[in-house]
């Protein structure tokens, strides 16, 4: 048999045998009782790829042949997440010690029925390099709805991400239902039209209000729909971290409440995008009683205990003439403006863990006062300040932009040079395993209009960031790597999503 198995992310070690089992209307699944749920997973996957409607039953003493095996055997792989995958001519065997690893190993086999009723005879075992393996999506500049969000945790699932980073807040608009603040719904979610100008991200320089669409952009999910997701989510073993961006990038919610901002409006949800110069005034009581009132529901609504708060591009030009932020600064002993928003962090941070929650931020948020477990995400800026503190201890997950930001053109992140990416430099390695929790590419979509321009920003690049998470350093080969992505740009076509094509793909400067 051939050494190349066309499954994705690649596996850690899989050992070929010259046959293969057939699948058939008689095999039959047999699984343990915790695993019934994902045997009818698997169930609907053949009848949907092969249109045979198999029979299930629990395992038992003896078991037949020419069935397919779901089985947990406790403390039997050092990784929760690991898996064993045995075929041979009589059985397809997934083991694992939980849930989590049979349903990575069911991953795995649905990429294989995928090619057909014959899988090859093998023993794999498979466990992923890291711990974190996520993909942000930004909705609050375009908005995708239910629907979208659903067909992307599908992929997500089978590439093996554990992590959906949703970015619902911005300057440009307000995602999710505040019952104690309505206004967020009926202003902030909303706006009158959108920057075509690509040249221009400074928005508070940019006033040609002819490269303004006027396209409405609208929508936000109601409490029950976020539920519905989360819901959606955890039955394929993936963790939503709601983002909410606070200090800064908050245009959309000073729209609705501008009393807590440092110059009180009036303001619109933005048009442009880019760096704003109004963002919460820190001098102001009122600011955090807002923002842990909106924690507050967010953390009743997510079972996720991080909690990610943006906080990065906070520029400090209001704060220099703003009496209250200069009140605040005296008051606290803080020696430059730059240090409210280290002060606001702080105080959030302290708030979500005295309600059993850890804080994440971009980088930005990083400065000696933080609290010990927030969580950094490093995406661009001083890169040594961020090697300083993961010396020190600070988890982190890296989203380097240059390499992992998906709406940026081919031509400038081929999938070849996201494939090529290696989150840990050399100065971590030893580090690694404690302080580097992993990978998580993000999309953001001020650019990206609907969801054909969305999928195909995805994909296929995502695809090749799944295996970066998964797949061990050592065991990553680009040509093995774009030979199996054909099979699996074929699965994305057979689920009706958009892709970059290869004369897109392979370009890089």
């Amino acid at each position: 048999m051939s050494a190349i198995i066309n499954i994705i992310p690649k596996p850690v070690e899989v050992e070929f045998k010259n046959d293969v089992f057939q699948l058939s209307k008689e095999t039959v699944i047999l699984r343990d009782v915790e695993c019934e749920k994902l045997a009818d997973q698997l169930r609907e996957v053949i009848f949907d790829f092969h249109h045979l409607k198999l029979s299930m039953n629990s395992i038992k003493k003896k078991n037949s042949a020419n069935s397919i095996i779901l089985k947990i055997i406790p403390e039997s792989l050092h990784s929760e997440e690991a898996y064993r995958l045995y075929v041979n001519t009589k059985n397809v065997e997934i083991h694992s010690s939980n849930l989590k690893g049979i349903f990575y190993g069911i991953q795995s086999l649905k990429q294989l029925l995928f090619q057909g009723i014959k899988i090859p005879c093998l023993t794999m075992n498979d466990y992923p390099r890291f711990s974190w393996r996520g993909f942000m999506l930004d909705e609050a500049r375009h908005f995708f709805g239910i629907e979208e969000v659903k067909k992307i945790l599908d992929v997500m699932a089978l590439l093996k991400f554990n992590i959906f980073h949703w970015h619902l807040t911005d300057d440009q608009g307000w995602r999710i239902e505040i019952k104690k603040y309505p206004l967020l719904m009926e202003i902030s979610s909303k706006r009158n039209g959108t920057s075509t100008d690509k040249r221009k991200l400074m928005s508070d320089l940019q006033k040609d209000k002819s490269k303004i669409d006027l396209v409405p952009v609208s929508g936000f999910y109601t409490q029950d729909e976020i539920k519905e997701i989360i819901n959606y989510a955890k039955e394929r073993f993936i963790t939503i971290i709601p983002e909410i961006d606070f200090p800064g990038h908050v245009q959309a919610v000073l729209a609705a409440y501008p009393e807590l901002s440092c110059s009180g409006g009036p303001f619109e949800v933005s048009k442009n995008f880019g760096v704003h110069k109004d963002v919460f005034c820190i001098g102001k009581e009122e600011v955090f009683t807002f923002s842990k009132n909106v924690f507050k529901e967010i953390m009743e609504l997510f079972p996720s205990s991080i909690i990610h708060t943006g906080g990065d591009e906070v520029p400090i030009r209001r704060y220099k003439k703003c009496s209250h932020c200069q009140s605040r600064m005296k008051k606290e002993g803080l020696n430059n403006e730059k240090q409210l928003q280290s002060y606001y962090t702080s105080k959030i941070g302290e708030y979500l863990e005295e309600n059993g929650h850890i804080l994440m931020g971009w980088n930005e948020i990083l400065n000696e006062h933080l609290c010990e477990k927030a969580i950094c995400q490093f995406w661009a800026g001083d890169f040594n300040l961020t090697i300083d503190h993961i010396k020190k201890g600070r988890k982190t997950i890296m989203s380097d932009m240059r390499y992992v930001y998906l709406n940026y053109p081919y031509k400038l992140t081929s999938l070849r040079k996201t494939y090529d990416y290696e989150p840990i430099p050399d100065e971590l390695i030893n580090y690694n395993k404690a302080n580097i929790l992993g990978i998580e590419a993000c999309l953001w979509s001020e650019y990206v209009k609907n969801v054909e321009i969305l999928e195909y920003q995805i994909f296929p690049r995502l695809i090749a960031i799944a295996e970066i998470g998964w797949t061990l350093k050592e065991n990553k080969n680009i040509k093995f790597f774009e030979q199996r992505l054909q099979t699996f740009l074929r699965i994305l076509e057979y689920q009706n999503i958009n892709y970059a094509e290869n004369e897109d793909i392979q370009i890089q400067f």
